[in-house]
């Protein structure tokens, strides 16, 4: 991996890259590795958990800095744990640059500067989360369910 992760503007020396990795909460899951940051990934090495494939990928976008973001269901089909690793990492890709994420798990959004709420393809509700939790409308009954189900979830473990 290291000298061989190639970013879409340059190659990346290896502090960059581990750089990178740290923010995108990725490093410490690539020095665990055999051979670290030179391990092979893939068909003809190890397989990755689909947690640890987005957050390579995190790692990768952070290395090609680009000025918009578009992120599609970036954290859909992660386990509670490894959503908070990738939600860390998330933050750290965004800042500082315009996002467009599309997302149907609202943790993912809820620190958003503007979310954009729609159904059926037309637009429904605009505004902060807590704007939108205080208008009572579609995001807020989402956001509630949500959240049940996650209550209910730590309530019968």
């Amino acid at each position: 991996m290291g000298g061989r992760w190639a970013s879409s503007r340059r190659r990346a020396w290896d502090a960059e890259v581990e750089d990178a990795a740290r923010a995108a909460s990725i490093h410490d899951a690539i020095v665990g590795l055999e051979h670290g940051y030179e391990t092979r990934i893939g068909e003809e090495g190890i397989k990755l958990s689909v947690g640890e494939k987005q957050r390579m990928a995190i790692a990768r976008a952070l290395l090609a800095d680009p000025r918009i973001l578009i992120l599609d269901e970036a954290t859909s089909s992660l386990d509670s744990a490894t959503e908070a690793l990738l939600q860390a990492a998330l933050d750290n890709l965004m800042r500082g640059r315009t996002s467009f994420v599309v997302a149907h798990r609202l943790s993912t959004i809820v620190r958003a500067d503007q979310i954009v709420v729609l159904e059926q393809g037309v637009v429904t509700e605009s505004g902060t989360h807590t704007e939108l939790l205080e208008h009572g409308g579609l995001y807020a009954r989402l956001y509630r369910e949500q959240f049940r189900v996650a209550l209910e979830a730590v309530a019968d473990s």
